[in-house]
């Protein structure tokens, strides 16, 4: 089994992609004008409008409705993404920190209040512990 993607359900697919656009770096694919994705070498994040729901099984899911799941992306330098996505990033949940378990992490919120997590491993036993992942 693969991990494919994940997607996020939206009332708004222009605003998400465009703001993820930005934090990626990458143009997002549009098969149909109600989904996207940003397809990166490790993974896809997929937006989909709110409309696309019934095609799950209405009620399915809720768009800008999260409240238990973080987006997490390894990057190379966090200070410098930090720097980088000052301008556009309107709620800054976490500045860049080192977290207990070894990663260097800043968490902000997309316009839908999705959590999102940027890290980089910078200890020793971190970086062991991503050695090997892509």
């Amino acid at each position: 089994m693969n991990f494919a993607s994940v997607r996020i359900i939206t009332d708004d697919v222009d605003r998400l992609v465009n703001f993820y656009e930005k934090v990626f770096g990458v143009s997002a694919e549009r098969p149909a004008p109600v989904f996207a994705e940003l397809v990166m070498p490790s993974c896809t994040l997929a937006i989909g409008h709110s409309q696309t729901v019934p095609l799950f099984g209405e009620g399915s899911a809720v768009a800008a409705d999260n409240h238990s799941v973080i987006i997490e992306f390894r990057v190379h330098d966090v200070d410098a993404e930090y720097e980088r996505l000052q301008p556009f990033i309107e709620e800054w949940v976490k500045e860049p920190t080192t977290m207990p378990w070894g990663n260097r992490a800043i968490l902000f919120r997309d316009p839908d209040g999705n959590l999102v997590n940027l890290f980089e491993p910078v200890t020793e036993e971190a970086i062991k512990r991503f050695s090997g992942r892509d």
